[in-house]
């Protein structure tokens, strides 16, 4: 299968590392608004077409799937331009701005008889359905309590301080604690409390969110201010599970009340990680699937929702909006 990649930057490269490595998808070609930046980016990856127009990329009728790599804030504009040229779509995260951005995107997809996927490659990765066995085990009984956090030290990065290319910690690092706590306890909540420290531009700089459950409490940390464990953390009445590294866990440790060590599961040897969500897409594009049962449009939205809800909350909007 034929994948375009929509944008030559730093998470453009990761992606096109991993779809080098695969059987079933084939790096096609790559659409920069430079077009040197285009032609550099194929002749590094062995890539046989550069595109200075994302049109006209999307307008080729050999490229099955395109992958979006642009700024937070362009999401929603270049997938509704590969849609409109009935391709197919994998979106980096977050999906878009909004859930309203999102449903939008989701309705033209179906209007289309298109896939349109976010590209959260935790919801993909083989560790996700090892822990969903643990967890399904009831080794530490029923989840009680969730704890998450990632942060990194990223005050340099411009696209992360603007508030016109929708930066922020949220949308970029506190998407994955979001996604880690839903795809342990689900969506229903309760109600959803959050306090957060705004940049000198007017964007989160780090936030704590509690997401109220029935019965459970998970407790988020994200921040782009400073570099944390990247742990996640769920407790229950017979023990508890580590994660380490929740945006591509590195191993997943099951713990008795005594601390004892009961198991210990290591990530698989991988590309990068970033093939499964490809290889996810390649499927059910031959399935004819409009979504990826890893990640269905009810998951993305969830999540967007409960940004749009903490968005609210701390009176944050992007000037686009």
């Amino acid at each position: 299968m034929n994948i375009a990649i929509l944008g030559a930057g730093t998470i453009a490269r990761k992606m096109a590392q991993a779809i080098k490595g695969m059987q079933d998808a084939r790096l096609y070609a790559v659409a920069s608004r430079s077009l040197d930046k285009a032609q550099a980016f194929a002749a590094e990856f062995g890539i046989p077409h550069a595109y200075g127009s994302y049109g006209d990329m999307a307008s080729d009728p050999k490229v099955d799937l395109v992958y979006i790599a642009t700024p937070h804030s362009h999401h929603f504009e270049h997938m509704k331009l590969v849609l409109e040229h009935d391709k197919p779509v994998l979106c980096e995260k977050p999906f878009t701005v909004n859930a309203k951005q999102a449903r939008e995107i989701m309705e033209l997809a179906k209007r289309r008889e298109l896939l349109v996927a976010e590209a959260m490659w935790t919801r993909y990765l083989p560790m996700r359905s090892m822990l969903d066995d643990v967890l399904e085990s009831k080794t530490i009984g029923d989840v009680q309590s969730l704890t998450a956090n990632l942060g990194y030290e990223m005050t340099q990065k411009e696209r992360l301080m603007e508030p016109a290319l929708a930066g922020g910690a949220l949308l970029d690092v506190g998407v994955y604690t979001i996604n880690f706590a839903l795809m342990v306890l689900g969506d229903a909540i309760k109600r959803i409390d959050s306090s957060v420290l705004f940049t000198k531009t007017g964007v989160d700089a780090q936030s704590n969110t509690t997401l109220v459950y029935d019965k459970v409490l998970a407790l988020l940390h994200s921040s782009q201010m400073a570099n944390t464990d990247r742990r996640g953390m769920i407790y229950g009445p017979k023990g508890y599970i580590e994660v380490q590294n929740i945006n591509n866990p590195e191993y997943i440790r099951v713990f008795d009340p005594d601390h004892k060590l009961l198991k210990e599961l290591k990530q698989p040897q991988q590309i990068n990680g970033f093939e499964y969500q490809v290889q996810a897409c390649v499927d059910a594009i031959k399935a004819g699937k409009t979504e990826c049962p890893q990640h269905p449009h009810t998951a993305i939205l969830a999540v967007m929702d409960i940004m749009d809800e903490l968005r609210r909350q701390w009176g944050l909007r992007y000037p686009f909006e």
